[in-house]
Order: C-alpha cells, then sequence, then structure tokens
C-alpha cells in the first residue's frame, strides 16, 4: 500500500510572480537613484577639476611673473600631466585671461 499524503516542497507560481514583482518594484525604485548620484559625482569632479587647474595655473603665474598661460605651458613645466589635460578637453575646460573656465 502507498502512502498519498506526501506533500511536495517548492514555490507555487504565485508565490514566485510576488517575489519578482517585490524585485522589480526595488529596482525601479534603486535605478533612478543611482542615476541621480552619477550625475552629482560627476559635477563634483567638473568643480574639482576646475579647482585643481586654477591652483596650478595660479602656481604657474607667481613662479613665472607671467599672466596669460596655457595648457601646453602648463604641461611643459610639469604643472598638469597629460591624464589632467586630456579630462579638461572631455570636460571643455578652457583657460580664459588666467581662469579656469568650464565652457
Amino acid at each position: 500500500m502507498k502512502i498519498l499524503n506526501k506533500k511536495e516542497s517548492g514555490f507555487t507560481l504565485l508565490e514566485m510572480s510576488i517575489v519578482l514583482f517585490i524585485i522589480s518594484l526595488l529596482v525601479l525604485i534603486v535605478l533612478p537613484n543611482l542615476s541621480q548620484q552619477r550625475k552629482h559625482a560627476n559635477s563634483i569632479h567638473r568643480k574639482a577639476m576646475v579647482s585643481v587647474i586654477q591652483t596650478q595655473i595660479d602656481s604657474y603665474e607667481n613662479e613665472n611673473g607671467t599672466d596669460n598661460v596655457s595648457f601646453e605651458e602648463l604641461k611643459n613645466a610639469n604643472y598638469l600631466t597629460d591624464a589632467q589635460i586630456q579630462q579638461a578637453h572631455r570636460e571643455k575646460i578652457v583657460i580664459v585671461d588666467g581662469k579656469a573656465v568650464q565652457r
């Protein structure tokens, strides 16, 4: 004689659907926040890059007694690296009248 009261363990389709729905809601809440945080971080990075370049411009001008400086002069005098200059170009930072400005 076979016993028919054996229960099989596992999840029902309804339980799986509820779990997937909850996970999708969490994803919908988290993803926009990540996007906002990335934009905020990029903004802070741009401001920091402008500040670094301006500091190097001021140092170069103080040591050399000149008022007009370019990225090339800063690079040749080892005030900025190639990577910093490339990043400045990507972020559209230019030097105008001795000031680092983002366009």
